[in-house]
């Protein structure tokens, strides 16, 4: 009998690093993830502690629960109040040709906590994943990662404390012997347990977790962290990444270094409503930063799934159903006023804001976010610093200018440049 709650628990929701979807339209039930998973609930002490220690408001996706559990965020905490530095490690594996605002939920809060903490960051290009996992040639991956890194680069990191590099171009020297050792240390039944792998898929998958593992050890970036083979790692990311880092957190200490501490977001929902993730291969699921102001209010209008009534005379009466609400979901996400959500809540919940105001709103707040966003995407400009080998500054100061240029130049034969 327990074996078969247990399955029929499975078959609810799919939850991995691939796929993201709840049974029969449901929704993905975070409470089960987290028990299933093993992380901890990010509760409001810990945003506390992060305010008292960066003097900074907390972040909305922190106000408003986006980033909603944690595995060892309170010992990253510790060793940041005793003065110890942390880095800070995040990624995409570009399968698309521009990111749209469930790919950019990671970097706006990871550029967050970058500011806030003043710490170093590196990114991750996982050009070499999307190669193996949808039908992508190798050189049409490193394309999708050249267009990517200009939308991450975007979004405002600090040019001193960053490091962006795709796997095509990186993996080799120190951080291939620690990919080696992560291999040695996972059997093909453990592996097989966490991803599900069958004897159907191609070798290259079943060694690829290995590849996202190491960027958490800081020996596999010697041009940065030299000598600082005891700093922490902190991992912002959505929660269907963490069984990489189960893994990663498995092996750590049998190969002599910390275990990465992660911050897990919850999923930015399709425009059809919340029974999983937006997909890159239906366009009409998500908002793009290439959308045009016209585009982006035809799809909210057209496929934001609403939870106001089928009248205006009923919807009077009874008001929305908040909890099935997209564009409710999506201010979330991005009105910063807390005030002025709450009464958008208040007054649509009670009936008396109609649907059509709601997402007009909306509209305003998503137009405004992807115009800005593509002006800082246009200012990338030619000098090629945020991916090219380079010595940052020493972690023991505050990074304030960046360091001299090692050999292999700039990976993706472009310039990047802070926007900032």
């Amino acid at each position: 009998m327990e074996g078969t709650k247990a399955a029929e628990e499975e078959e609810e929701q799919v939850v991995n690093p691939w796929e993201v979807s709840a049974k029969d339209g449901g929704k993905i039930d975070y409470d089960k993830l987290i028990d299933k998973f093993g992380c901890q609930r990010l509760d409001q002490t810990l945003i506390d502690r992060v305010q008292r220690l960066t003097s900074r408001p907390p972040h909305v996706f922190l106000r408003r629960g986006v980033f909603f559990a944690h595995r060892d965020l309170n010992e990253v905490l510790d060793a940041y109040e005793r003065g110890d530095k942390f880095y800070l490690y995040t990624g995409r594996g570009p399968s698309s040709e521009a990111l749209h605002l469930g790919h950019l939920v990671p970097f706006m809060f990871t550029k967050y906590l970058q500011d806030a903490f003043k710490v170093p960051l590196v990114i991750q290009l996982t050009d070499d994943e999307k190669c193996m996992w949808k039908n992508i040639s190798v050189e049409e991956s490193q394309r999708l990662a050249r267009e990517n890194a200009k939308d991450i680069i975007a979004c405002g990191f600090d040019i001193s404390r960053t490091f962006i590099f795709s796997d095509f171009d990186y993996v080799g020297g120190a951080f291939y012997k620690n990919m080696v050792k992560v291999g040695k240390c996972v059997t093909y039944n453990k592996v097989v347990g966490i991803f599900g792998f069958t004897g159907e898929d191609h070798i290259g998958k079943v060694s690829f977790p290995p590849v996202q593992a190491v960027p958490s050890f800081p020996s596999s970036f010697p041009h940065l962290f030299s000598g600082k083979d005891d700093l922490r790692c902190l991992i912002p990311c959505a929660i269907d990444q963490d069984p990489y880092f189960r893994m990663t957190r498995d092996v750590a200490p049998r190969i002599g270094y910390h275990k990465p501490a992660l911050i897990e977001s919850l999923f930015f929902p399709a425009l059809q409503g919340e029974t999983g993730k937006m997909s890159a291969s239906d366009p009409n699921s998500a908002i793009y930063v290439t959308d045009s102001g016209k585009d982006i209010k035809n799809k909210i209008n057209k496929y934001a799934f609403s939870g106001g009534q089928d009248s205006i005379e009923n919807h009077r009466k009874y008001g929305a159903n908040l909890e099935v609400d997209i564009p409710i979901k999506y201010l979330g996400f991005f009105l910063e006023d807390d005030a002025e959500l709450e009464y958008i809540r208040t007054e649509y919940g009670a009936g008396r804001m109609l649907t059509g105001e709601v997402k007009k709103r909306l509209i305003e707040v998503l137009t405004e976010l992807v115009e800005r966003h593509r002006r800082a995407r246009a200012a990338v400009t030619d000098e090629p610093f945020f991916c090219l080998r380079r010595r940052l500054p020493t972690l023991l100061n505050v990074f304030s200018t960046p360091g001299p240029l090692l050999p292999r130049e700039n990976p993706f034969g472009f310039a990047l440049a802070s926007t900032s």
